[in-house]
């Protein structure tokens, strides 16, 4: 079946089933590569697990970048597909990769210049320091395997080939996974790394991920008179996703040093949660991937009931997997946190701020959904809109606002953000449906 059958006449649900699993899988291994990783580093140090608190905004701004910008070219090619103009949608494949190498050289130089700033103004201890500058500039310098496989995969999902990348996926997470012990305990003859070897172990599983999916993906940089329009194009199809992720940095950041005013054991306790996220997210985050380049092919052939369609299955199906997440963060609490950390403070703060969170899960389907929705039917200034809401208009100020109360207060920022959020989702929905 081409693309256009599937994409347009398939049943909904046949779609999500066909092209979720393969990315559920790939971020499944994506997200134990995640906690594994977290998991050796505090084995290592507890202060090196505070680093990777400290570091992770860095790293999601690197994502940012890389998918924002592979969701821009993925948009754009569908919407080619959509229209029948297969030589366009191949133009936009060609720009993938030197964006990519583009991306990775700017990002790399900043990074490398400003991580030591960056180390003390988010912690005093000078151990801590150490570890976010010596982990910080590993991962971002050597980001080129992060840059381009994610460019890549975003280029074969388009053409509906999710299985390359899916291997792509587990093939650099299984590498990372068994690299992880070996260069941060020193095994096999091999010189223990520390927290450095957590980082190697990084940037060579994103090498090897960009390997696999560069055979597939790779394709020749079309005339550069193609360059502008198509670039023009592809960031304001991907510009929304960009601030969406590039957001998560910011407030996390922000999060962070309001956390930082209690205890690092605080900030510790905000990292573990994301790692967890991270593995329960997963349903959502492939929905997410998945619904952009169905519901912008329905767009682009006027069927407007199918985008609804789209929008509404996938509502459903992502508060019923995410209601999962709420029960064990509700009542597992202690025993996520013990798994990382056998710091008391940080499982006893942990613990009160998992039992708020849960509660987020749900509402958190639909004020996540919404952005990626607008995005996929061209409408960027929505898309956006929702992002800068939820990341910057809500959650920094409301954490601070609720951290003036005390610790045990902050967590409520997480709810409050997620209902409010989608309460403004559904006024722009029921908006652009009048």
């Amino acid at each position: 079946m081409d693309t256009s059958e599937f994409y347009g006449k398939e049943k909904i649900s046949r779609i999500l089933l066909k092209i979720a699993p393969p990315v559920m899988l790939a971020q499944l291994i994506q997200a134990l590569y995640n906690i594994v990783d977290s998991l050796f580093v505090g084995k290592y140090s507890e202060t090196g697990l505070t680093a990777l608190s400290i570091i992770y905004p860095l790293q999601l701004l690197m994502i940012a970048l890389a998918v924002g910008t592979g969701v821009g070219i993925n948009t754009d090619m569908a919407y080619y597909f959509g229209i029948r103009q297969e030589k366009k949608a191949e133009e936009v494949a060609g720009i993938g990769t030197p964006l990519a190498v583009f991306l990775w050289i700017v990002f790399a130089a900043v990074c490398y210049l400003i991580m030591p700033f960056y180390a003390r103004i988010s912690t005093n201890s000078e151990e801590i320091i150490r570890d976010v500058v010596v982990y910080g500039r590993i991962v971002c310098v050597v980001s080129i395997g992060l840059f381009t496989e994610g460019v890549w995969s975003k280029i074969l999902q388009a053409r509906g080939d999710m299985k390359t990348p899916m291997v792509a996926q587990i093939a650099g997470a299984i590498t990372n996974i068994i690299l992880d012990p070996i260069l941060i305990f020193g095994m096999f003859g091999i010189h223990k790394f520390g927290i450095a070897g957590a980082a190697i172990a990084t940037v060579i599983g994103q090498i090897v991920a960009a390997l696999v999916v560069m055979r597939k993906a790779f394709v020749r940089s079309p005339e550069k008179s193609c360059y502008l329009p198509h670039i023009k194009r592809i960031y304001q199809l991907g510009i929304p996703n960009i601030l969406m992720q590039s957001a998560y940095t910011f407030y996390i950041f922000g999060l962070n040093m309001i956390l930082a005013g209690f205890s690092d054991q605080a900030v510790t306790a905000l990292g573990l949660y994301y790692k967890w996220q991270s593995f329960f997210f997963i349903p959502l985050g492939a929905l997410q991937t998945c619904i952009v380049p169905v519901i912008s092919f329905n767009y682009a052939a006027k069927d407007q009931e199918r985008c609804k369609a789209v929008l509404k299955e996938s509502l459903i199906a992502g508060m019923a997997l995410m209601f999962l997440g709420t029960l064990c963060f509700e009542f597992l609490p202690v025993q996520m946190l013990s798994t990382f950390s056998k710091d008391a403070q940080v499982i006893a703060i942990g613990t009160n701020g998992f039992h708020y969170i849960g509660v987020a899960f749900i509402p958190m389907v639909t004020s996540l959904i919404f952005p990626v929705y607008f995005q996929a039917i061209g409408s960027a200034v929505k898309s956006s809109i929702l992002t800068v809401v939820r990341t910057m208009v809500l959650f920094v100020p409301l954490g601070y606002l609720f951290s003036r109360f005390g610790l045990q207060y902050f967590w409520l920022t997480f709810p409050v953000t997620e209902v409010l959020t989608t309460l403004v989702g559904f006024k722009f929905y029921r908006s652009q449906q009048a």
